[in-house]
């Protein structure tokens, strides 16, 4: 099977290196997580997307160094700035705590940094004690960035996962579950509101080992050669394009159609679990990008609407887990040696 991929995975390649060539990685970012004591500085970090041709970068807390490196290289990289979890409830509790947030993690950096998006917060659940804090803290981080720095236009959204889909097959299915819907409705009322997208985190490769039985290795690899599942006017080929229209149709439910998904982390592990090799993902990762690249025309419920990604993660982090593929994501090691091939023009 591995041979099998492997040849498939060359003759991709191919395809791919010719077609980036042309069009450059424009909808594709890469997530640049921090969670280990192994990593190249951070000045090394930014210099090293540069090089690669990464115009993307999402950076999940406000680390001074990293901004001070993308500044002071007028890299003009464009990113996703979180807010991290912990720091949520003051900024909600205060609008003064938000400003003061804005004055020192972004106005600074710019125009050097392209503040796409500020993601309050990642894969929060509703059960969570920060919950009730992430839609106030968006309106304070919001009215922030309005008040001092209107010209900016950054979108402020958070960063969900699929735990909030109470059904996601087939994607016509898709619906927030009953439980998450007092959370996670005012959010995307607020995001239509301002125009903001919901970013959202999409792994087929979680898909894919919890019903290995049902999801063939194909449909989550984008290899299948036709469609797999049809639903309504709708097929699909692959996994990716299924969960992201699942998110869309849970949008569609709460009034929401015109809300677009940024899909904020994807990725597959090269080692550590179940389906975890460097073939699988430099394949995923390829294709991937490949189909965003290349297709240009959204998802089967979205046609029109470009796919923004963001691959996670730039490097292997050896102190995340508990699960051991949560350390084997990284498209590089952590001296910046290629996994696999990949490539960003």
């Amino acid at each position: 099977m591995e041979n099998f991929f492997t040849a498939v995975m060359l003759l991709l390649l191919g395809v791919l290196f010719s077609s980036l060539a042309l069009t450059g990685a424009e909808s594709v970012g890469v997530c640049y997580g921090r969670i280990g004591n192994d990593l190249p500085t951070e000045e090394d970090v930014v210099d090293f997307y540069i090089t690669s041709g990464i115009k993307k970068m999402r950076l999940y807390d406000p680390n001074q160094a990293t901004l001070m490196a993308a500044y002071a290289r007028l890299s003009n990289l464009e990113l996703i700035l979180g807010v991290a979890n912990q720091d949520i409830q003051a900024l909600a509790s205060d609008f003064s705590a938000a400003a003061n947030w804005v004055q020192q993690n972004v106005l600074p950096y710019t125009p050097g940094v392209y503040f796409r998006y500020i993601a309050v917060g990642n894969e929060i659940k509703p059960t969570d004690a920060i919950a009730p804090f992430v839609l106030p803290a968006m309106q304070n981080i919001y009215n922030a960035l309005e008040s001092m720095a209107p010209a900016l236009q950054i979108n402020v959204s958070t960063a969900i996962d699929s735990s909030l889909l109470g059904s996601s097959f087939p994607p016509s299915a898709g619906a927030f579950s009953d439980s998450a819907s007092s959370y996670i409705v005012p959010i995307v009322k607020f995001l239509a509101e301002k125009r903001a997208p919901l970013l959202a985190n999409i792994y087929p490769y979680f898909a894919y080992i919890g019903d290995p039985m049902t999801i063939d290795i194909n449909y989550a690899l984008f290899t299948s050669p036709g469609v797999v599942v049809q639903d309504g006017p709708f097929g699909y080929q692959n996994v990716f394009d299924a969960m992201l229209d699942a998110y869309y149709s849970a949008l569609e439910k709460v009034g929401a159609p015109d809300v677009e998904v940024v899909v904020s982390e994807t990725g597959w592990p090269s080692d550590g679990g179940i389906a975890a090799s460097v073939v699988y993902a430099s394949a995923y990762y390829q294709n991937l990008i490949s189909h965003v690249e290349t297709s240009g025309t959204g998802s089967p419920r979205r046609a029109g609407w470009p796919i923004q990604a963001y691959l996670f993660a730039m490097f292997d982090e050896n102190l995340k887990g508990p699960a051991e593929t949560e350390r084997h994501f990284g498209l590089f090691s952590p001296n910046k040696q290629p996994k696999y091939p990949i490539i960003f023009l």
